[in-house]
């Protein structure tokens, strides 16, 4: 008989196999994502935000600059609150960021704040059927149920492979990633 794993162990074990990739590995992988691209158009004027990676994070930095390069305008998050949607703001990859609330860099609060069409989230572990596991705190759940009321948003969640699980235990408030790409496959959630 085989217990089911917590949120929290499948956490940890997820980012025990990321934090085990040498720096090598990481911008390898982030540099294959952003070969494979998103397998949508990025049509122009297009927002999409990305995020500043912490800890042992996928980089997206190269696959929002190809998305730039295809005409997307670029944001990264802003944690206003815990509790609260996050904003997104105006970023360009020459552009200087500063230390937020959570010690994660952001835009300066006087850039642009923009709702996104497309947002690439970070994440833990993820399952074959889009469901994901975060930091715990919930940012993206509540932000994208928040957005989703006033525009289409696709979610599409980053990793490198090593952290895929066989299934998030998934409950009535997560909100389930349209796409997941990592370094060796794109994975599509909306069929």
């Amino acid at each position: 008989m085989t217990a089911t794993l917590s949120k929290a162990d499948l956490r940890t074990a997820a980012l025990a196999k990321r934090d085990a990739l040498s720096d090598e590995q990481r911008a390898a992988a982030a540099q294959a994502m952003a070969k494979h691209g998103v397998p949508f158009a990025i049509l122009p004027g297009m927002v999409v935000s990305g995020y500043s990676p912490i800890r042992s994070e996928i980089d997206p930095a190269p696959l929002m600059r190809k998305l730039a390069e295809q005409g997307a305008k670029l944001a990264l998050p802003a944690v206003l609150s815990r509790g609260k949607s996050l904003a997104f703001r105006a970023w360009s990859p020459d552009d200087r960021l500063m230390l937020g609330p959570l010690g994660i860099l952001e835009p300066s609060p006087a850039a642009e704040e923009l709702i996104p069409d497309v947002m690439l989230i970070p994440l833990a572990g993820f399952d074959r059927q889009g469901h994901r596991i975060g930091y715990g705190a919930g940012h993206y759940d509540f932000t994208l149920a928040h957005l989703r009321k006033a525009k289409a948003i696709t979610a599409v969640g980053t990793a490198f492979s090593v952290q895929e699980i066989k299934a998030v235990p998934a409950l009535p408030h997560d909100v389930a990633l349209d796409y997941v790409l990592t370094e060796k496959k794109v994975f599509d959630f909306r069929s």
